[in-house]
């Protein structure tokens, strides 16, 4: 399931508008044919603007995008998807002094697949997190700053749902699914630490994938860093194909 980017309802702008909205952050604007989201939290994609189009890339939009955040006092960001058309863009973003990294796919399923890949009668799909829903981004192995600044992030979408497996009063593992702009897009997908290895996220996307379809929708989509192994395996398992690739340009830390 690639991306037809002029297939109305299918486009690289009612993704890239999804994977936004799936974040919800507190401001966002069009600039010169890109999206651009407007946060100080540590969830990337809620504060980086990226190309509505795949098919011309005009590099004079990088200052107008720069001027923007500078305005905003926060730093500038973009996520840069690796294409040819995109080679421009790339080297006045270089020579503003951001740098490539992370690079991270964009992946695409059928939901009416991935609701079949697992059994998932166990999985609670809730339509508020609870403490126990959050506590899992907050426990060992993960950065408490960062988990924190992501529980915040990933409940602001109106209309998401939150599934868990529960194993008592704690949750084990957890997931998130947004709707928007023709697209339920999978977040926040975490597992406890002592409990990796037991499939259990599959049988969390199982039942993120059926929440969708209950609501009718059947496009899947979810970001994946490139060099995250196991996440990679589990959504080529589950029927996820790539759409594109992008690399974030950061400011210098």
């Amino acid at each position: 399931m690639m991306i037809a980017k002029d297939q109305p309802g299918n486009s690289v702008a009612s993704l890239e508008r999804a994977i936004v909205a799936a974040v919800a952050p507190p401001h966002v604007g069009e600039i010169a044919g890109w999206i651009a989201a407007f946060d100080n939290g540590t969830v990337s994609r809620a504060k980086s603007a990226a190309p509505l189009s795949h098919d011309v890339a005009d590099a004079n939009a990088v200052e107008a995008i720069r001027a923007e955040y500078s305005m905003r006092g926060l730093a500038s960001m973009f996520r840069v998807p690796q294409l040819a058309v995109f080679a421009d863009v790339e080297d006045r973003i270089a020579q503003a002094g951001l740098r490539a990294e992370q690079p991270t796919d964009v992946q695409v399923a059928r939901a009416g697949d991935v609701a079949q890949v697992a059994p998932h009668d166990d999985v609670r799909v809730d339509a508020q997190p609870d403490d126990a829903w959050a506590a899992v981004f907050l426990g060992e192995g993960f950065d408490p700053v960062d988990g924190a600044s992501r529980v915040r992030t990933l409940t602001r979408a109106p209309g998401s749902l939150f599934a868990s497996i529960r194993e008592g009063d704690r949750v084990v593992a957890a997931g998130v699914l947004a709707f928007g702009h023709g697209w339920a897009s999978v977040h926040g997908m975490r597992t406890a630490l002592a409990h990796r290895g037991r499939r259990l996220a599959t049988r969390v996307l199982a039942a993120l994938a059926q929440a969708a379809l209950d609501r009718q929708h059947d496009k899947l989509m979810l970001q994946v860093e490139r060099d995250n192994e196991p996440a990679q395996k589990l959504y080529s398992r589950c029927g996820f194909e790539p759409a594109w690739t992008y690399m974030y340009w950061r400011e210098p830390r």
